[in-house]
């Protein structure tokens, strides 16, 4: 009795060793072996999206409901073994055919969640910023008109314009990312570079301020047709303030108007006072005129040593730079001339 006993449990410890070896050989295998995509190849890659407070189980019973694995159970059971469970982060990620199970759950270990893509433009004014922002389909947009107004207050700047202070760049940013969290990004962004440039600052500058910085760089900014040029436009600005004179900059003169230009500036324009109107203005306009990148505040900061005290346009993209108001006036008109041919 006693023997056959021994004999049916050895038999039960041997079948269940195969049943453990088959089972572990089966769960190796799993971790090995491709998400599961269309036999076809029509389907090559899927979004995926893990919300915050998932559960393991459920992430698993997921990814088998949407056919990319045969065994919940498994996906669940590498995640304990490997210790990663609790690491795993929520968000958006891309599944694509060829990823083993190891690399999904590395994935959503290292938080390789999908990122769009917004680009801010130099030269752009702040609300041209704004409606770009409001109009992305991939932000989630909390801000309404009235708190849109009162961004300053919501950014905690010590500034009541914000005029000039999102700073230019492409951003890439996860789902669930909202527009307030993209304003403060890009306005945290120009806070550093701006401090990073005022640091090295050139010596012996007629700036007082990172915030004088930011105006003269919108107007350099909205001046340059050619990146090359912007040290030149500066120096030419740079040598105005030094010298008292008036900084004479269309483009000023276009902001002051608002929706009233449309598309040439006049006479009357020209001698109508408005604090942005720097043919009638000494010195700077009370805020930046647009958004300015890097270089443009790079160039003011460092602005070009030569004499030249104006510039009009080339006719190419570019600018001739006169040290004579003589010169210049004969630089323009040969302007209008090449324009009239």
């Amino acid at each position: 009795m006693i023997k056959r006993l021994f004999k049916l449990i050895a038999l039960v410890i041997l079948i269940a060793s195969f049943a453990g070896a088959w089972y572990w050989n089966d769960y190796k295998i799993f971790l090995e072996t491709p998400l599961l995509f269309s036999d076809d190849g029509s389907r090559t890659e899927q979004i995926f999206t893990i919300k915050k407070g998932d559960s393991i189980k459920k992430i698993a019973r997921s990814l088998q409901q949407l056919h990319f694995i045969e065994h919940p159970e498994y996906f669940w059971l590498y995640t304990r073994l490997s210790k990663t469970a609790a690491q795993i982060k929520a968000g958006e990620y891309t599944l694509t055919a060829g990823m083993t199970v190891k690399e999904l759950v590395d994935n959503f270990v290292s938080g390789k969640v999908n990122q769009y893509s917004l680009t801010i433009v130099e030269g752009w004014t702040l609300q041209e910023a704004l409606a770009h922002i409001k109009n992305d389909p991939m932000l989630i947009h909390v801000l309404d008109e009235q708190q849109l107004k009162n961004l300053p207050v919501l950014l905690n700047s010590p500034y009541k314009n914000l005029e000039g202070f999102i700073y230019p760049d492409t951003y890439k940013f996860p789902k669930g990312t909202t527009d307030l969290q993209f304003i403060k990004r890009a306005y945290g962004q120009m806070q550093k570079i701006l401090q990073q440039e005022w640091s090295e600052r050139q010596k012996d500058l007629p700036l007082k301020t990172p915030y004088e910085t930011l105006i003269l760089a919108s107007i350099v900014e909205k001046e340059s047709g050619v990146s090359s040029e912007r040290s030149k436009i500066a120096g030419v600005f740079i040598r105005r303030i030094k010298k008292k004179m008036r900084l004479q900059s269309d483009p000023t003169i276009i902001y002051g108007m608002g929706n009233d230009y449309k598309g040439n500036i006049r006479r009357k324009d020209i001698n109508k006072k408005t604090p942005y109107n720097t043919y009638q203005i000494d010195g700077l306009p009370p805020t930046p005129i647009a958004i300015a990148g890097r270089e443009a505040i790079h160039a003011v900061l460092h602005p070009d040593k030569g004499k030249s005290l104006y510039f009009v346009a080339d006719g190419s993209g570019g600018h001739e730079f006169t040290n004579s108001l003589k010169a210049h006036n004969k630089a323009v008109r040969k302007y209008i001339l090449k324009k009239k041919n």
